[in-house]
Order: structure tokens, then C-alpha cells, then sequence
């Protein structure tokens, strides 16, 4: 899954995309795997002491440019973001240069235009093939097109209706609005705590960080020395886990986990996955040859301690093709091919 990192000139994207990726790793280019904290594995580590720990990781994508503010985005930098699944929007809230909230506005104002002329353009093609023979023209489409333009007419993003986002009438559009969005309001780190944001909504979320802290951070390699960094700034831990999480969670991803003395990792999947759907994130073989999934919920096994005491105490449960995983869950997968 990808996200785009992007905003105005001067917002502080490029120091984020840092902090994510890690300096060397941003030195080498404008895009990056990242890491997804992933605490529950750490007493699966304990017990089974495994040679191998693997994290689910999302790319991100530090585009270029951005426009002075004011001026808006630009094309260019719309159209770089239009592939990607998930956003994230940099704010200059530390420069004092000019206003965040007016910068959100202005991005917010340029998604939903470009949308909108999008919108605009196929339906002037639709009328067109419409007067030619009305069989060219695909109802579902024009109507899902003529909802989407009454909503940004309204001044509202297409994420707040994710019914119509998902018509399947809709997908190929690459909706900018539609697409989960989170925005990154980057502030001085003595304001972190302080600063306020405006409330998540549907497909949008809002937190403030410290760009530059969070670089220097990610670049101090001892988790002693960080520890200590973090302390004499006051602050208990590095807003980056939320960052990713955040991201993770606007991707419409959770996790499930596997365990054994070989490797120990956790596994992206969509939220409401099916056991074999999940069974394919592993193996497209697990899937086809699905038969059953040993399941212990998270909470479950930290209850029991390990997986003997947990099947003793009945805690793991055998399920079909029909269940839907749930974020957390450890699983082992049954399957024959």
C-alpha cells in the first residue's frame, strides 16, 4: 500500500519523509519502505525466540514541489498524488509565515477543483456519446458522477460519502477527495502538546508533529540515546509511531500475527479480510487450498501465556472459511494443494 507525502513549499514534507525513512534511505531517492510498529509481537519474540522478526511495512513517496502558499499546489504535484492510496499533507505551523488553517483550506479548495473539472470533463463526453445513442453511456456511472458533483459543488470531499467512493463506478476516477487523507500539521516542539487541530473526520485525520524533531530523532541509531534526547525535551515518545499507525489505519489495514521458532512477524490485511483472504496475504497457495485457521485472539493468548495453556483453557478456536480475522489475531493456516 502507498502514500503520498506532499504539501506547499517550505512545510516541512521532505523532513518528514526523513523522519520516516531514515536519512540514508531519503539521501537515496524520494521513496521509501517503512517499517509498521508492530508491539504485540514482542512477547511472541519472548517466547519463541525466533530467528527471524519481519513488520508489515507501507511505501511512502516524498513528491517534489508544491507551490508557494497561496499560489496553490500546482498540477504537476496533483497528479504525482492521484496513484496513491493514502495521503499525507505537511502544514507549515512553526515558520509563522503564514496560516495553517488557511494552507488546509487552500489544500482541501485545490483536491476538490481538481476533482470537480475531472467530473466536468467526462460528463461533458458522456453528453456527447448521449446524443449519438444513449446505449454509449453507462446509467450507473452518470448517476454516481452527478452525486459526486452535487457534493463538491456543496464544498464537500467525495470521503465523506464512502458509499458512493466504493460504487465500482467510481474507481477508475482516482478521485483526489476520495482518497483517506492525513494531515500533518508540523509545529515547533515546545507547541506539540498545545497545539490544537481540527477533529478527524471520515477518511481524514489531523495530529500536529515536529518534523525536524522527528528527523533528528529517527537519525540517533541508540535507543538509550533517544530515550535520553526525548527526556531532556520533556516528551515520553516519538509522535513517528503515530504517524505510521495513523497511515496504516487510514489504508483500511490492521494486522494478524504468526508465530514459530523460525519467524515471528505480522501480516497487512484489510479490515473485515476473510480467514482464506488473509491465508493469501501469506501464499496464494494458502488461499486456493484453504481448509481451516487455528486462531487465538490477541488478548486470549496474553491471558493464557502461551499457546499450550491457551488451547488447555480452550482459547484456540478453529475456523472456516467464513470468518472474518480480527486485528491482533495469531494464526496458523491449514491448507493442501
Amino acid at each position: 500500500m502507498k502514500t503520498a507525502i506532499f504539501g506547499f513549499s517550505g512545510s516541512g514534507k521532505t523532513d518528514m519523509f526523513a523522519a520516516l525513512a531514515g536519512e540514508k534511505a531519503a539521501t537515496a531517492g524520494n521513496r521509501a519502505m517503512v517499517k509498521v510498529p508492530e508491539p504485540r509481537l514482542d512477547p511472541l519474540i519472548k517466547l519463541f525466540n525466533p530467528k527471524k522478526i519481519t513488520l508489515s511495512e507501507i511505501e511512502y513517496l516524498d513528491v517534489p514541489g508544491g507551490g508557494g502558499k497561496g499560489h496553490g499546489l500546482g498540477e504537476r504535484v496533483l497528479n504525482d498524488i492521484r496513484p496513491y492510496d493514502c495521503l499525507l499533507c505537511t502544514l507549515d505551523a512553526f515558520t509563522g509565515l503564514s496560516d495553517p488553517k488557511q494552507q488546509y483550506g487552500a489544500v482541501e479548495a485545490d483536491l476538490l477543483v481538481s476533482d470537480l473539472a475531472v467530473i466536468e470533463k467526462r460528463q461533458e463526453r458522456m453528453a456527447s456519446d448521449k446524443r449519438k445513442n444513449a446505449s454509449l453511456v453507462d446509467n450507473k456511472e452518470e448517476e454516481c458522477l452527478a452525486k459526486a458533483r452535487a457534493l463538491l459543488e456543496d464544498e464537500k470531499p467525495l470521503r465523506v460519502d464512502p458509499a458512493l467512493c466504493d460504487e465500482p463506478a467510481m474507481r477508475g476516477y482516482r478521485f483526489l477527495t476520495a482518497k483517506p487523507i492525513l494531515y500533518v500539521w508540523n509545529v515547533a516542539e515546545t507547541v506539540m502538546d498545545s497545539f490544537e487541530v481540527p477533529a478527524d473526520g471520515l477518511g481524514q485525520m489531523h495530529m500536529s508533529v515536529s518534523a525536524r524533531l522527528e528527523r533528528e530523532l529517527a537519525a540517533i541509531a541508540d535507543p538509550e540515546e533517544r530515550a535520553m534526547f526525548l527526556t531532556d525535551l520533556g516528551l515520553t515518545e516519538s509522535a513517528l509511531d503515530k504517524v505510521i499507525s495513523r497511515t496504516y489505519k487510514l489504508l483500511g489495514l490492521m494486522s494478524f500475527l504468526t508465530a514459530g521458532d523460525k519467524e515471528v512477524r505480522s501480516w497487512p490485511v484489510r479490515v473485515g479480510a476473510t480467514a482464506p483472504e488473509s491465508a493469501g496475504v501469506i501464499h496464494t497457495d494458502f488461499q486456493k487450498g484453504f481448509i481451516r485457521a487455528e486462531v487465538i485472539g490477541y488478548q486470549d493468548f496474553l491471558r493464557a501465556g502461551d499457546f499450550k495453556k491457551a488451547k488447555e483453557l480452550g482459547l484456540a478456536r478453529l475456523e472456516g472459511k467464513d470468518y472474518i480475522v480480527q486485528d491482533g489475531d495469531i494464526i496458523e493456516f491449514r491448507f493442501n494443494v
